[in-house]
């Protein structure tokens, strides 16, 4: 029988769609992948704002990682919106069991919409309990900023912030300089361990294209990464072919209008 690449994305849901387990299932299917989910929190949110957030029960967080994992399993893992310190534990105690594909961790903390997404006590707990877990991590700069404790305002800080959230555990980081002003280039920069624990760090750039339909791109940035992971790359190749899938579907989906505020991504570009 053939097989399907298996990715299991542990998010909060957004009602609007473009971001959350939703964009994260979309990414997966366009990439050819079979999507599974355990859902943290429901989000009600639109283009414009999140109106309200009700956190899943970790118990039934932990039973819904259970019950996928022990039946289908996964060959990678993205980590998105967890909510709570309560929720983290029971991810990282998951993940210890049941011993899943490669994992991508997306630290959500704020939406663009300046929304808090992830509770005060959790960040710390990402970095203690599940940082050391994954295979990449993947802050924006606000993200990275919270982390590190200081401000990240040109790619020289980018590259130290990626060299020193290292330290944290994890295999790799790529640090996203979306956020970047005054720069013509979108520039995210990976730092992973090499061969004898030296450090190797590579640059990727593509051209700022001018749109405000950018909702959710972090998400389906992590999510590509995990599909692409699932499929047998190493996590430069994974990532190198994310970001062009990324670019590609705010090309296509910028001349598109739902809602008043900043709207989603393409994801199925390539096929309507």
């Amino acid at each position: 029988m053939a097989s399907q690449r298996r990715v299991l994305s542990i998010a909060g849901s957004d009602s609007g769609g473009g971001a959350g387990i939703q964009a994260d299932l979309k990414t997966f299917a366009a990439l050819g992948c079979y999507g599974l989910s355990a859902i943290t929190a429901v989000t009600a949110q639109n283009t414009r704002a999140v109106a309200a957030i009700h956190a899943v029960p970790p118990q039934v967080v932990a039973s819904q990682l259970d019950a996928v994992l022990s039946d289908i399993g996964a060959d990678a893992v993205k980590l998105g919106m967890l909510h709570s310190l309560e929720t983290v534990v029971v991810v990282a105690r998951a993940l210890q069991r049941w011993r899943p594909g490669p994992v991508v961790l997306d630290p959500v903390m704020v939406a663009k919409s300046g929304d808090r997404l992830l509770a005060g006590d959790a960040a710390r707990g990402l970095r203690e309990q599940l940082f050391p877990l994954a295979a990449v991590i993947t802050p924006n700069l606000p993200e990275a900023e919270v982390l590190l404790e200081r401000r990240i305002e040109d790619r020289e800080a980018m590259e130290w912030a990626a060299r020193d959230l290292l330290a944290s555990g994890t295999d790799a980081v790529l640090v996203k300089g979306g956020h970047l002003t005054g720069d013509a280039q979108s520039a995210d920069v990976l730092a992973r361990r090499g061969p004898g624990g030296v450090v190797a760090v590579r640059w990727f750039a593509l051209p700022r294209l001018g749109t405000r339909n950018t909702h959710g791109t972090g998400c389906t940035l992590s999510s590509a990464i995990a599909a692409q992971l699932a499929h047998g790359l190493d996590i430069e190749a994974a990532v190198e072919k994310a970001r062009a899938y990324l670019q590609a579907a705010i090309a296509a989906g910028a001349a598109l209008r739902l809602g008043g505020g900043g709207g989603p991504v393409h994801h199925f570009h390539a096929f309507w």
